[in-house]
């Protein structure tokens, strides 16, 4: 054999060579590449599965807050009309014909006087001389005297003689009173 047979032959076997390392660095160029698409597609999935939760997250809370301030504004709209309710039946009572406070200024004395005995009797302006009145009809009422006027829709303020104990038989206490234990009643009436 020649030594242009071996250079020929050293060739050959040359280029097999490097068909094979090409082939073989083709192949693993390929499966870097698809290793890198597959962790690329992994990591966009659970990229775009956090941005999803994240998303959702937001939304729920956003969601709750604005839930939660509808409420909050339903109940301050409840709380105005209630007291609203409220002032206008203050000013109603308030409104009543005389013989109305007159009735309730009759009911009320006589049970002042069974739990103080005597002392003063405070009342609106109004009621002055409905008040005066009553005490000068009732002997179980001589014991009394009127004070200066209060500021107080109705009803009266009685003080004992001793000046340690008052009692609070105004229309105001009186309401408040069925007010509060009304309250939860007249909030599902008016908001079902």
């Amino acid at each position: 054999m020649g030594l242009e047979a071996v250079v020929g032959d050293i060739k050959e076997k040359g280029k097999r060579e490097v068909a094979a390392v090409q082939a073989e660095t083709r192949a693993e160029v390929t499966r870097i590449l698809t290793e890198a698409q597959e962790r690329a597609a992994g990591i966009k999935q659970q990229a775009s599965e956090e941005v999803e939760r994240d998303v959702q997250r937001i939304i729920n809370q956003e969601v709750s807050a604005a839930n939660l301030s509808v409420k909050r504004e339903m109940l301050n709209a409840e709380k105005d009309t209630l007291g609203r309710v409220h002032d206008t039946v203050v000013t109603r009572i308030a409104g009543m014909p005389a013989t109305f406070h007159e009735m309730a200024l009759r009911a009320l004395l006589p049970e002042a006087a069974a739990a103080v005995g005597g002392g003063v009797v405070y009342c609106n302006a109004r009621d002055i001389p409905t008040v005066k009145k009553i005490l000068a009809e009732s002997k179980e009422l001589a014991a009394f005297s009127i004070g200066e006027p209060i500021s107080v829709e109705g009803g009266v303020v009685i003080e004992s003689a001793d000046g340690r104990m008052k009692i609070d038989y105004s229309y105001r206490t009186f309401l408040e009173t069925v007010w509060e234990s009304g309250l939860k009643d007249a909030s599902d009436i008016l908001f079902p």
